[in-house]
């Protein structure tokens, strides 16, 4: 793609590494998952270990490689080539430890971050009620505190791996702290009693990751699994806010690898495919769908690789919340384009399973609802722009006054209460 010269030399050999590992993923792994005979894949996680491509971005003490996020957007893109489900196990590494990593004790840190990057723990975040969906302030799962012990009640939906995760990254209001704020808190809960699967969903497409219901009945929690340890107490609330980054940016990346593998696949079969006496791709109502897609493909990286350097610079800011909303919408809402126009290109037999465009376009419909919807995301992009805006007017050329108009500013209305 266009893009190449944003990437560094370890950036491009990290992407052979990448191209090699998922290569080598097993067919029937990504056949058996979409017709729900896998319900998670231990053995992908394991073997993407082996090969220390397992939280990139983290520190090397910790077992990963200390990569700049623009690094990890290489990785992500490439697993995007397996479908949601297998990069959204893939990313959950990197979101949940970035928790960790962040905000989690040295022990923590030992006990939890090194066997997750090491492949020998699988994660899970739980964060999504029924009652609560983008409202997160809305949950209602709830800790009480009884000595260095907490008991956990309460229940999430939509947590991939909810079957078949170890540890289970948790967000719940601690009792007798009024101000759900900070009441929130963020727990490291381990499978065990109390800890139960209700449901498991049937769902559209990205199956085979264990996605259910999961139930919290006193479930034993101690102070030391606490993200934080004591100072984690209350403090759910940064750690959420800090995690949109990782939950936005993993699917932005992995977006782009999801329509890259669609379209390349409808490239293909138009280059092949004749009517009327020539390939269908020389028809502009093809070959423009082709030609759009690329465009969007290489904007949405392109964004994605700015906005990676930007956390870099700034780890959190306002700005930086409007960034990652922005590469998470317009990446997914591109991908979503890209594999629509991969299958219209393929006309009915897109609509088949003898190509994988139809399971990929069953996937990406999901990451424009996940991880905060897209209108979410239009709520947070507005907003923070408004408040950089009106903060620091730009200094550049005032343009209002370039109108024949100027000079009338009472038809200028704007109805200010003085």
């Amino acid at each position: 793609m266009s893009t190449e010269a944003m990437l560094s030399i370890e950036e491009k050999a990290l992407r052979d590494e990448m191209q090699a590992f998922v290569k080598s993923v097993p067919r029937q792994l990504l056949l058996d998952m979409d017709n729900d005979k896998v319900r998670y894949p231990v053995e992908f996680l394991k073997e993407a270990a082996k090969h220390n491509l397992l939280g990139l971005r983290f520190d090397p003490k910790w077992g990963g490689r200390g990569v700049p996020w623009t690094s990890e957007l290489v990785a992500l893109e490439e697993a995007g080539v397996l479908g949601t489900s297998l990069a959204c196990l893939y990313s959950l590494v990197s979101i949940v430890g970035e928790a960790i990593h962040t905000f989690g004790t040295e022990e923590q840190k030992e006990r939890f971050l090194k066997p997750v990057i090491r492949g020998e723990k699988f994660v899970a975040e739980a964060l999504t009620e029924p009652r609560g969906g983008s409202d997160f302030f809305a949950a209602t799962t709830t800790a009480r505190r009884d000595g260095n012990v907490f008991f956990l009640n309460g229940q999430k939906r939509f947590v991939v791996g909810a079957e078949g995760s170890d540890l289970i990254l948790v967000y719940g209001k601690v009792e007798g702290i009024d101000d759900p704020k900070k009441a929130m808190t963020a727990f490291l809960v381990e499978r065990g009693e109390g800890v139960i699967v209700e449901h498991v969903y049937g769902l559209m497409g990205t199956r085979g990751g264990g996605t259910g219901r999961l139930v919290f009945k006193d479930a034993v929690v101690p102070l030391e699994n606490v993200l934080g340890g004591e100072a984690g107490i209350g403090k759910g609330t940064d750690v959420f806010h800090r995690m949109m980054i990782p939950e936005r940016m993993t699917s932005a990346g992995g977006a782009v690898g999801m329509g890259l593998a669609a379209i390349e696949t409808a490239a293909k079969y138009a280059n092949r495919r004749r009517a009327f006496g020539q390939t269908i791709r020389q028809f502009e109502g093809v070959s423009f769908k082709i030609a759009d897609s690329i465009t969007l493909l290489d904007a949405a990286r392109a964004l994605n690789y700015a906005v990676g350097r930007s956390i870099m610079g700034n780890e959190f800011s306002g700005k930086t919340r409007r960034l990652v909303s922005e590469a998470k919408k317009f990446s997914t809402e591109s991908a979503w384009t890209v594999v629509n126009h991969a299958m219209q290109v393929l006309g009915g037999i897109g609509y088949t399973n003898i190509f994988p465009v139809e399971r990929l376009l069953r996937d990406v419909r999901l990451i424009t609802i996940w991880t905060g919807t897209n209108e979410i995301m239009d709520l947070v992009i507005q907003h923070e722009f408004y408040r950089e805006f009106l903060a620091n007017p730009p200094k550049g050329r005032d343009v209002d006054l370039d109108s024949m108009g100027v000079e009338y500013p009472e038809e200028k209305e704007y109805n200010d209460q003085e």
